[in-house]
């Protein structure tokens, strides 16, 4: 039973599977598991750890790095039915830094063991070439990041991800404390706080204990640099 509904959420999320073997997709529903995590989980802290090809039916994870002091960056979210490759990342020879991931909500969906995943790679062409294609894709999520640390002042990044992040929380109001920002913009929680302040004295939030809320989105777009601002 348990290998029927495996191979219903296979056949929904991976876009290959039709393009694969019968013998690689019984092999794929009979190597996954179904999981779970709650808000706050960390999945996977090292690439040692190589915890498995994540399918996420339901909910958002986060992919971040951590410095030699603690200091954390966001790379990129995933959102339902998107597929977290780096939690196999032992699979993968080129990828030598620790990607951590966490779920920022529940998450129910899918893990398929990395061994597994790889045997069915190297087999089969249409799943080989669709995991590349996700590195790639991840890689070029990773390059923009930095490019933002690198290219774009503070106060536009932040204002970008309280866009971001309100959007994917279909909400004005968002319930996140100064330090999971900086969490999430590799900064100090006292930058933070103070950009945030100069953004409450110019209209653009309403700030109260662990949450933001926006005020004015068009003064926030135009701090962003968005185009259509």
């Amino acid at each position: 039973m348990e290998e029927n509904n495996n191979r219903k959420i296979l056949e929904e999320l991976l876009p290959f599977w039709g393009k694969i073997s019968e013998s690689s997709r019984e092999y794929l529903a009979e190597k996954s598991r179904p999981v779970r995590y709650h808000r706050g989980d960390v999945i996977q802290s090292s690439k040692e750890q190589c915890t498995g090809v994540l399918l996420i039916k339901k909910g958002r994870l986060r992919a971040y790095i951590v410095d030699s002091e603690g200091k954390e960056i966001t790379l990129f979210r995933l959102l339902d039915y998107d597929i977290c490759i780096f939690s196999a990342s032992c699979i993968m020879n080129d990828i030598d830094f620790d990607v951590y991931i966490a779920a920022e909500t529940d998450m129910e969906g899918l893990l398929i063991r990395s061994r597994a995943y790889q045997k069915v790679t190297r087999e089969e062409i249409a799943a080989a070439n669709y995991m590349n294609d996700l590195v790639i894709s991840r890689m070029s999520d990773v390059m923009w990041v930095l490019e933002q640390i690198v290219f774009k002042s503070f106060d536009r990044r932040l204002a970008a991800f309280l866009l971001e992040q309100t959007a994917l929380e279909d909400a004005d109001k968002i319930a996140i404390t100064h330090e999971e920002i900086a969490n999430h913009l590799g900064s100090a929680r006292e930058v933070v706080s103070r950009m945030l302040k100069y953004f409450e004295r110019e209209g653009m939030v309403k700030l109260s204990r662990g949450a933001v809320e926006l005020t004015d989105r068009e003064a926030l777009a135009k701090r962003a640099g968005e185009r259509n601002a």
